[in-house]
């Protein structure tokens, strides 16, 4: 029964041409994350995006200078 678990084991690394790590399911997953966190990565800002967050750092400002001349007075 042991072997016979064994030789299954065997059988799927040299399937898969990886080594088992011990991780079983978690290290697909984990290969599968890096890959779309990646893709991610490589993907570029939208414009819309940009243009709001020039939009937010602008009111920023504005709001720190208006706060600033306040406490000037």
């Amino acid at each position: 029964m042991i072997k016979d678990k064994l030789v299954t084991q065997q059988r799927m690394r040299t399937q898969t041409g990886r080594a088992d790590d011990g991780l079983g399911p978690n290290s697909d997953i984990g290969a599968r994350l890096r890959a779309l966190y990646g893709a991610v990565q490589d993907e570029g800002v939208p414009d819309q995006l940009l243009d709001l967050l020039e939009k937010l750092d602008s009111a920023e400002q504005a709001q720190k200078a208006k706060t600033a001349s306040r406490d000037g007075e």
